[in-house]
């Protein structure tokens, strides 16, 4: 019986010893180039990878994940590989040719402290740079499942529109119906896009239900 009861409470202390070995990060993440901003804020543990990152921003900032991307972090770029003729390899993260270097790489790897900042760039023909910065290192709560999307302001841009200079002339284009590109524009994202939307439930809807997607990099 006293055996039993040591084995409980060496597999309590190692439960704790896992969870005070992680963090949670509160990140705020905003659209560069834009303005009003557009941003999210959202609560991410210190251990996933920057693949699990970036599928994690995708989702919050309402992106479709189809371009190319990659993170800058101290001069350093992060990306994945791309092969057209094969693609098994996407989901192996490594740095970019300053670094000469490949590895998988964890985010509290690349950044560590409160107020750290990184950079995310998204789609490298309209280049949609979004400024990471790590606001607050907050203790993991038992229990609590991440991400948690917390807070965030206005809805994303649509894809393939030009960058931030493309998606200032397509708000001028959507806004004005004299506009000559007043019905192709509307016509494309729909009549009920709403630039300043943002439903904080259904990103964390979204962010539940892509569980296994975010966790799968």
């Amino acid at each position: 019986m006293p055996l039993q009861k040591d084995k409980r409470s060496k597999k309590a202390n190692s439960s704790k010893k896992s969870l005070e070995s992680k963090y949670v990060y509160h990140v705020r993440i905003t659209l560069r180039g834009v303005r009003p901003p557009i941003w999210r804020k959202v609560l991410v543990t210190n251990d996933i990878s920057l693949v699990q990152f970036h599928r994690i921003i995708q989702l919050v900032m309402g992106w479709s994940g189809r371009h190319l991307y990659q993170f800058i972090i101290d001069g350093n770029y992060y990306s994945e590989p791309f092969d057209d003729d094969d693609d098994d390899d996407l989901d192996d993260l490594v740095a970019g040719p300053e670094t000469e270097k490949r590895a998988s790489v964890l985010l509290h790897q690349v950044a560590s402290e409160e107020k750290a900042r990184l950079i995310y760039e998204y789609d490298f023909g309209d280049n949609w740079e979004h400024l990471i910065v790590i606001q607050n290192i907050l203790p993991i709560e038992e229990g609590k499942h991440y991400p948690v999307c917390t807070d965030g302001k206005r809805s994303c841009p649509p894809e393939d529109i030009g960058g931030a200079w493309g998606y200032g002339q397509f708000l001028e284009a959507i806004r004005d119906p004299n506009h000559p590109q007043h019905k192709r524009m509307t016509d494309r994202v729909g009549k009920n896009y709403d630039p300043e939307a943002f439903d904080l439930d259904e990103a964390n809807r979204i962010l539940k239900e892509k569980k296994n997607y975010i966790i799968s990099g």
